[in-house]
């Protein structure tokens, strides 16, 4: 299949990919505006239940009878690097399409690009060492086998805000152990997830093993509902995966769920706080702060709290506020219009809780950003632990500020949430880093750095977070099976006393 050059934004179709075979045609297609302008730059076919059944039909005998589950683990390592070095020839091209439709910086896309061509490499790596185990203290005669083997077909939905980076923290690791797949991407950010779909066929992996299917909810629904789907791997709100949870009941099929967070940047006062103070600005404002492990609230210690917020305050009225396409933006585009409308929403609502805002919140429109989905990012300060902003997931740069005068407070305050995501500690004092991370609830714990870690490093969340684990040696063996194979050599000797079992049905 061809992969067409984006010169210029111009509405393309983006249809479902089966079995390498591409449908451009259907009754209902659904308009993408870019969030900076405001344009159409996509249609997005909307698949439903039949497009869903095709595309796990075509998985489904590629895993049973095709040649992809049985190749060896160096062949699929293979065909993984040779996508991570189209992802590479086509970086830009990638990286534009996720900056023109979800409304991130093209900087930041373009970091998530060459993410994404490094999970491709590293889950190469792992598929080469895919491995069981062995047992044998249960006698001379007796030899135990724990073999490790994909899952089988696995279905794949994809969020909007990190299209391409998220895609590739699931799909190379289920590959590299043998599954084959369905991707259903975002409506809002189909483009790139169409065009990976075309460069892994372009690398030679056989049709039916990566299938596409676009459109909204419906298509989502249908593929956590399929019995035919062994594995189902989400990431998005807690909400939806709650209603996934559910709807993958039929069959008992596995959940990989990767759901909402709520961290918090804990700011002790023997912390560096100019660095303290350029992290927390960057863990809100990352990715328009449309980001799972955005660091939405700062904890901050009483005695440092005044001079601190004085600062961060002072960066975030430096954060330059732009069109997505332009190099010199840091914070873009909110996804939406009703998306930016619930982000102010939770400004209006601190207030309510006596939280006092000290810079930003408004929406943003001038000659440059045109219709586009913009605000400056907000600092909210005196931000109530019972509040709305406190406890709930913004998704938008928006930070609360919440002060503590002891450790027990800060970990009880971070704590006090639904999610357990992530969270992140500023200090220099060895004993109260390690005690804080080992009492905090959460999957990831950053210290003196923020949102920053490498593919080899698990993810994921405790409780209203999710379930299970990406990147990773963790992230591969989701897309596993363990079978335990029991062997015994010579003549077996009954275990059980004798006994006349004759007769015994």
């Amino acid at each position: 299949m061809s992969t067409p050059t984006i010169t210029k934004t111009e509405a393309r179709l983006i249809g479902h990919i089966i079995a390498d075979q591409e449908a451009n045609r259907a009754d209902e297609a659904i308009d993408r505006r870019a969030p900076g302008t405001d344009e159409v730059v996509s249609q997005v076919l909307a698949g439903g239940s039949a497009e869903v059944a095709a595309a796990v039909r075509a998985a489904r005998t590629a895993f049973d009878s095709g040649a992809w589950p049985k190749m060896s683990v160096a062949e699929r390592a293979l065909y993984l690097n040779r996508v991570a070095d189209l992802i590479d020839a086509n970086a830009d091209q990638l990286a534009r399409l996720d900056a023109e439709e979800s409304g991130k910086p093209i900087t930041t896309a373009e970091g998530d690009i060459g993410g994404a061509a490094g999970l491709w490499r590293y889950a190469a790596a792992l598929a080469l060492t895919m491995k069981g185990q062995t047992f044998t203290g249960n006698g001379p005669d007796y030899t135990g086998l724990v073999l490790r083997e994909p899952v089988g077909v696995v279905g794949l939905i994809i969020p909007w805000n990190f299209p391409a980076l998220i895609l590739s923290q699931k799909l190379p690791f289920a590959l590299a152990a043998g599954c084959t797949a369905v991707v259903k991407p975002s409506e809002f950010t189909s483009s790139s997830a169409h065009l990976l779909v075309k460069l892994i066929a372009q690398a030679g992996v056989p049709a039916g093993v990566v299938n596409l299917v676009v459109g909204d909810g419906r298509a989502g629904q249908a593929l956590t509902e399929s019995d035919d789907v062994d594995l189902v791997s989400f990431t998005g709100s807690t909400a939806t995966g709650r209603r996934v949870l559910a709807a993958a009941a039929g069959n008992m099929k596995k959940l990989s769920l990767e759901l909402g967070g709520k961290a918090a940047n804990i700011v002790f006062a023997d912390a560096d706080l100019e660095d303290a103070a350029a992290g927390v600005v960057h863990g809100v404002t990352f990715n328009n702060g449309e980001c799972c492990v955005s660091q939405p609230r700062l904890l901050v210690h009483a005695s440092v709290a005044d001079e601190f917020i004085q600062e961060v305050s002072r960066r975030m009225q430096r954060v330059r506020v732009g069109q997505p396409l332009d190099r010199e933006t840091q914070l873009g585009a909110l996804i939406h219009a009703p998306h930016l409308k619930r982000v102010k929403s939770f400004i209006s609502g601190a207030q309510e809780y006596g939280g006092d805002v000290i810079t930003g919140g408004q929406p943003l429109s001038d000659a440059a950003l045109g219709k586009g989905q913009f605000m400056a990012p907000a600092l909210i300060d005196r931000v109530a632990a019972d509040a709305p902003i406190f406890q709930e997931e913004i998704f938008g740069p928006v930070l609360g500020v919440t002060r503590f005068t002891t450790a027990s407070e800060a970990i009880g305050l971070a704590n006090g949430v639904q999610y357990g995501l992530a969270n992140t500690i500023w200090s220099k004092n060895t004993d109260t880093v390690l005690d804080v991370a080992k009492a905090l609830k959460s999957g990831t714990v950053y210290v003196n750095t923020t949102i920053d870690a490498p593919p080899q490093m698990p993810f994921g969340g405790y409780k209203a977070s999710g379930i299970g684990r990406e990147m990773g040696e963790a992230g591969f063996e989701e897309f596993t099976e363990l079978k335990s194979v029991s062997i015994r050599t010579g003549k077996r000797v009954n275990s059980f006393p004798q006994t006349d079992w004759e007769g015994v049905a």
